[in-house]
C-alpha cells in the first residue's frame, strides 16, 4: 500500500489530529508540518488577520501543490465554502463539540471578572449571561490559553481540545449549548484531498462518519448561507435523531451580547436543514437587521 502525505499545522493539538487520522488509516504515513497565518500571527485577534481560514489555507496549499496527499484540519477552523481543486473527503469522528471554561465555574466569577477569549461568538453570548464580566484577547496553542487562567478569572475552551490533550480534569465548568452555542462543526476532525485524486479519496472515504459528517454538513451550509463576509458572532450545533432526522439551532448575536437571535429547526437532509435555518434567522427573526446595522 502506498504511502500518504498528510498536511497539518504543527501544534501539539494539531499533531494529535493528524496522528489520530494517520493511525485510521493505517499503512505508511509521513506527516507534512506547516506553518499558518494564524501561527505565525499569534500576537493579534484572529478576525484583524482574516479570520475563518487563517489556520489552513497553507496547509491546503500544501495538498494542491503536491507536497502532501490529504491535509487534517480542526473543521471548525475551515471556511465555508470548501477551496478549489479540493474535496471535503471525510469527517472521520467527533467529539464533544461544547465549550469549557477554565480556571472558574461562571457563576463564581467575581463582578467585573476577566474572561481570556479569541473568539467573538464566544465573548458575545458571555456578554449576554453576564454583563459585567470584560474580556481580553486570547491567543496561542491550548496549553498556552491553559496557563493563563492563572492570569485571569477564568478562559474559554473547547472542550474537544482539553480531551484530546489529556486536559480534561482542567475544566471548571463544561458549557451547556443552551448558554453556550458552540462554533460552527466544533470537536470535528475535517480530511480534505485533491479533486480528482480519486485513489487518496476512497481510501479517506472509509474513515467517513455519517454521524459525525451529516451534522457538520448541516452547520456549514448555515454558516455558508450566512454568508462568508458575516463577522458578527454566530454558532451552530446540529444532532442526528434516532429516525434520521437532522436537528440544528443556530445562533446570530452582536459583540456586546445585547442582542442574541437563536432558531431551531429540522428535517430529513442536513444541507437543507442548514440553509432554512439560516433563512429562518435572517429573514424572520431580525437577522439580516443585525447584519446590516
Amino acid at each position: 500500500m502506498a504511502g500518504l502525505r498528510i498536511a497539518t499545522r504543527g501544534s501539539r493539538l494539531a499533531l494529535w489530529q493528524a496522528e489520530r487520522v494517520a493511525g485510521l488509516l493505517g499503512g505508511d504515513v509521513e506527516l507534512v508540518v506547516v506553518s499558518t497565518t494564524g501561527d505565525q500571527r499569534a500576537d493579534v485577534p484572529i478576525w484583524t488577520i482574516g479570520g475563518t481560514g487563517v489556520f489552513v489555507k497553507e496547509v491546503q496549499q500544501a495538498v494542491l501543490d503536491g507536497r502532501a496527499d490529504l491535509a487534517v484540519h480542526s473543521a471548525k477552523d475551515l471556511p465555508s465554502e470548501t477551496a478549489a481543486g479540493l474535496v471535503l473527503a471525510a469527517v472521520p469522528e467527533r467529539a464533544d463539540p461544547r465549550d469549557a471554561l477554565v480556571g472558574a465555574r461562571l457563576d463564581d466569577i467575581p463582578a467585573g471578572g476577566r474572561i481570556g477569549t479569541g473568539s467573538v461568538r464566544r465573548q458575545a453570548q458571555l456578554a449576554a449571561l453576564r454583563p459585567d464580566l470584560r474580556f481580553e484577547s486570547l491567543r496561542g496553542n491550548i496549553e498556552t490559553r491553559v496557563a493563563k487562567a492563572a492570569e485571569l478569572d477564568a478562559v474559554v475552551v473547547a472542550l474537544a481540545a482539553l480531551e484530546r490533550l489529556g486536559l480534561a480534569a482542567k475544566a471548571a465548568e463544561v458549557l451547556e449549548p443552551a448558554r453556550m452555542l458552540p462554533q460552527v462543526a466544533q470537536g470535528a476532525l475535517a480530511v480534505e484531498c485533491r479533486a480528482g485524486d480519486g485513489a487518496t479519496a476512497a481510501r479517506l472515504a472509509a474513515l467517513d462518519d455519517p454521524s459525525a459528517r451529516r451534522p457538520v454538513e448541516a452547520e456549514r451550509a448555515f454558516l455558508r448561507r450566512l454568508g462568508g463576509g458575516c463577522e458578527l458572532p454566530c454558532g451552530a450545533l446540529a444532532v442526528v435523531r434516532a429516525d434520521g432526522t437532522v436537528a440544528i439551532e443556530v445562533l446570530l448575536a452582536t459583540l456586546d451580547g445585547k442582542a442574541v437571535l437563536r432558531v431551531a429547526h429540522e428535517g430529513p437532509e442536513p444541507e437543507a436543514v442548514g440553509i432554512e435555518a439560516a433563512r429562518i434567522l435572517l429573514d424572520e427573526r431580525g437577522g439580516r437587521e443585525l447584519l446590516e446595522s
